[in-house]
């Protein structure tokens, strides 16, 4: 049955990325959430997608060089009408204390192809020790040699190459790595793609999934999950499907 993640959280309706979110996604009955991390420049782990914050918040620079203070000063929603409510980015930290209140999946993916991040994988997985979510987090990246990195010292963690463009038998690379589960962009599978995974024992989780089309398509071919940006739409036509 193909699991329904909350991309950036309910990222279609509600400011990406933030504890509000999150919270929708669970209250959509989501199975899980899909979020990005980085650092700050006092070495917090934080919740953001772009390498600035130029886009999602109502201040401007690399994420990089805000200490947590900063960045949590900044007005998270303000492309959203969310009322009064003041939605600062979260840290990891923080979404993780939201975690011990359910049982959703996590999906983390580290933001380090652009900016290396020195030490960025061990926080977090010091992070997942600290709550007990080894069995609820996937780690994901499209620094592929970085999650090779974090696997030799975290071993029990699973580990999920992302992919934008068509490879060459993808199947073939994931094996290689010794993984099980791969996160590709949906427009490069097809019935023959999704059929080889399934052959090699390799669990598809695809993104960002927003169209009704391509929902049913991803859940008539049976992929393990979908990360889409409407959880609420994906979690009603799979109800169809079923």
């Amino acid at each position: 049955m193909t699991l329904i993640f909350a991309h950036r959280g309910a990222a279609g309706t509600y400011p990406e990325n933030t504890m509000l979110a999150f919270e929708k996604a669970l209250e959509v009955g989501a199975d899980g959430i899909e979020l990005d991390v980085q650092l700050s420049a006092d070495g917090e782990v934080v919740v953001i997608h772009d390498e600035t914050i130029d886009r999602t918040t109502n201040g401007s620079g690399e994420v990089r060089n805000f200490t947590l203070q900063e960045l949590q000063s900044f007005q998270a929603s303000y492309t959203f009408n969310v009322g009064n409510r003041f939605t600062p980015i979260p840290t990891l930290r923080e979404v993780f204390q939201f975690l011990t209140t359910n049982r959703l999946v996590c999906n983390i993916e580290l933001k380090n192809s652009v900016v290396e991040y020195f030490g960025l994988d061990r926080k977090v997985f010091e992070l997942i020790q600290e709550f007990g979510l080894s069995d609820r987090v996937i780690i994901s990246s499209f620094h592929h040699r970085s999650l090779m990195h974090m696997k030799q010292f975290a071993p029990q963690l699973e580990y999920s190459p992302l992919y934008g463009e068509p490879l060459f038998q993808p199947w073939d690379y994931v094996r290689m790595m010794g993984l099980s589960s791969v996160h590709p962009a949906y427009r490069t599978l097809d019935t023959f793609t999704v059929q080889k995974f399934a052959e090699n024992n390799i669990a598809i989780r695809c993104y960002t999934v927003n169209a009704k089309k391509r929902i049913k398509q991803a859940l008539i071919w049976g992929v393990e999950a979908i990360f889409t940006d409407y959880p609420e739409r994906a979690i009603t036509l799979k109800k169809e499907v079923d």
